[in-house]
């Protein structure tokens, strides 16, 4: 994903004190502590709103906000993030910036319609986080993609990230059972009118999958290393054939998926 050239109209400024996402964002001692060591500061950049970027609202996006985070050093708990994202009750696209160097990240924020209250932010379902790479701050920026509303606007920058891969948020320990998305959506063969109608959530789906299922090799292989049987290696690795051929179709429907 490239850096976004924010516009001006949309220019918010603000320092977000600590203490706020610790009132607002449910966060234990522990998160608290990461907090201390590795964020150096919060800003409310930008405030991406009809009156900002002259888009119109929809049900399930008003706005997004685009935070950004300087950090002390490389890491980020990604725990960190997901208190922010709790916070604020919008769609939130994060810069972290740590030195001399940027790069986005986010997850797919939606909205729970059981909650009544517009501000509670235990309405808002938060995915997991996707993350580009890290890139030199001052790369040129790309101008706001063009779109037809606030859902529309979020689906063009949610998606590019979507596509680069997926970092899971450290408090899930356990690995997914990979699940495999419906071959009709994502059919290697599937013109690309038909990729165009592939959703942003489908797109998630199938780069969870691929994440699980990458974990799910490494997993094999760990079981092959200490395994030594000479016939439960055999059987084994049948097993690591069968995950990497059944990851390369789920790499090859992603890569047909891609509608940007």
């Amino acid at each position: 994903m490239t850096l976004i050239a924010w516009p001006k109209t949309a220019a918010f400024d603000r320092v977000v004190p600590k203490r706020k996402i610790y009132e607002y964002g449910a966060v234990g001692s522990a998160l608290k502590e990461r907090f201390v060591q590795q964020v150096e500061q919060i800003t409310w950049a930008y405030k991406l709103a009809p009156e900002t970027v002259n888009l119109p609202a929809t049900k399930t996006v008003t706005e997004i906000q685009v935070f950004r985070v300087r950090l002390k050093g490389a890491e980020l708990d990604r725990g960190v993030l997901k208190a922010i994202d709790r916070a604020i009750p919008f769609p939130l696209i994060f810069e972290l910036i740590q030195g001399t160097r940027i790069k986005v990240a986010a997850a797919y924020k939606q909205s729970s319609r059981s909650q009544k209250s517009e501000g509670d932010s235990s309405r808002w379902r938060i995915g997991n986080y996707f993350e580009t790479d890290w890139q030199p701050e001052h790369t040129t920026r790309q101008p706001l993609p063009v779109a037809l509303d606030m859902s529309s606007l979020y689906e063009q920058l949610l998606g590019p990230l979507v596509q680069g891969g997926i970092t899971r948020v450290k408090e899930q320990s356990s690995v997914p059972e990979a699940r495999e998305p419906p071959a009709a959506l994502y059919s290697v063969t599937a013109t690309s009118e038909q990729a165009d109608r592939v959703t942003l959530e489908q797109r998630i789906e199938l780069a969870e999958a691929v994440a699980a299922q990458q974990k799910e090799i490494q997993r094999i292989k760990a079981r092959l290393a200490r395994e030594k049987q000479f016939n439960k290696r055999v059987a084994i690795n049948a097993e690591l054939r069968d995950a990497k051929q059944k990851l390369e179709r789920l790499t090859q429907r992603q890569g047909a998926s891609k509608s940007y």
